[in-house]
């Protein structure tokens, strides 16, 4: 089930390029939850087996496509305001319950929570809109998408490049395969339940 669709995406970066890579962070980066760990990994994997593209540009491709991304959900809340996001964010999966943690999890966080947050789930697309909202300080804001967004893509071309050592993986043993993915979503899991989950709800929960 899953060999053809990584054989489709690996096709589709060979033609796509960096274009392509910086295309799906943003899209990671904005409406849609996309997962950058099944953007930049098999990218990397080309970069070491075949020479396709760079680390460093497989990086600044995701840097630069996070930035993007996380630069319209930025100017969107800050020019439109909240009333806006919270009354038709609805229709791009963005509902005021997301909305009003991600404003939660920014407060306990501060300011620098914007580069942390390039490494979390979930809040990673939905940072832009408090700090759009209150009118962050834009360059410090670029500087922290920025900065959290390439060590954040340099951390999944290392996934991706001892993902693509693993033979059996390669191979498509459905047991390999499960033992990668289910390693993956318990430490997601686990970033999501400490640094997200718990200051995203628990607040909400007691002022309720």
């Amino acid at each position: 089930m899953f060999k053809p669709l990584i054989e489709w995406y690996l096709s589709a970066l060979d033609t796509g390029g960096y274009p392509l890579i910086a295309l799906l962070m943003a899209i990671e980066s904005s409406i849609l939850p996309l997962p950058s760990e099944v953007v930049i990994p098999p990218a990397a994997h080309l970069a070491h087996t075949q020479g396709r593209f760079t680390m460093v540009g497989i990086v600044i491709a995701g840097a630069i496509g996070s930035w993007v991304g996380a630069t319209a959900m930025y100017w969107i809340s800050r020019v439109a305001g909240r009333p806006f996001v919270l009354r038709y964010g609805k229709y791009i999966m963005i509902t005021p319950e997301k909305v009003a943690g991600a404003e939660r999890w920014a407060d306990s966080f501060g300011a620098w929570g914007i580069l942390v947050s390039r490494f979390l789930p979930v809040v990673r697309h939905l940072i832009g809109i408090p700090a759009g909202v209150v009118k962050m300080n834009f360059k410090f804001y670029t500087l922290s998408t920025l900065v959290g967004s390439a060590f954040w893509c340099a951390i999944l071309c290392y996934l991706g490049v001892k993902a693509g050592q693993d033979e059996k993986l390669m191979a498509g043993s459905v047991r390999q395969i499960g033992l990668w993915v289910g390693g993956v979503l318990i430490v997601l899991g686990v970033l999501y339940y400490f640094f997200v989950h718990r200051h995203m709800k628990v607040k909400g929960d007691s002022d309720a």
